[in-house]
């Protein structure tokens, strides 16, 4: 094997020694799959996760497993078709256990798995630095906001 080379299932091809750091990002995105790609699975998880009911529903169950009734009261704004689709797709992907229960009537209870909290650790830093650093973004809306204004 070259000096460079990486042994990778499904990846037959060479690969060369990165000179700069746009290089290093380039291989490491090709190593991955193209990200901007449309079909690319991480690019579609990332959708999946990013979206802003994934991640309020992640946040409230990464305190405690809830019905969905719970949910549903907790997230303002939130459909009971959107809360029911993003709790799917949340399952769907691993993130998200649903435990039901045959009372009468029948009691649904959803939790955060282990893959959701490594992902909610990530998601609480971003969440840190939103709320830190809201004020520098406020002003920098004000001042776009105002020269817009101006035009």
């Amino acid at each position: 094997m070259q000096d460079g080379t990486f042994p990778s299932p499904g990846h037959l091809q060479e690969t060369t020694l990165p000179i700069n750091a746009k290089q290093v990002r380039v291989a490491a995105i090709s190593a991955r799959g193209d990200a901007f790609a449309a079909d690319c699975p991480t690019r579609k998880l990332l959708d999946r996760i990013g979206d802003k009911w994934s991640v309020l529903i992640l946040l409230l169950l990464g305190d405690a497993d809830m019905r969905f009734s719970d949910l549903k009261r907790r997230i303002g704004g939130v459909s009971q078709k959107m809360l029911t689709q993003t709790l799917r797709s949340l399952e769907r992907d691993g993130l998200v256990t649903r435990r039901v229960e045959a009372t009468v009537p029948v009691t649904v209870t959803y939790g955060a798995t282990p893959l959701a909290r490594d992902l909610l650790a990530a998601l609480r830093l971003m969440i840190d630095w939103a709320e830190t650093r809201m004020p520098e973004v406020a002003t920098a809306q004000a001042r776009y906001d105002a020269r817009d204004a101006v035009k």
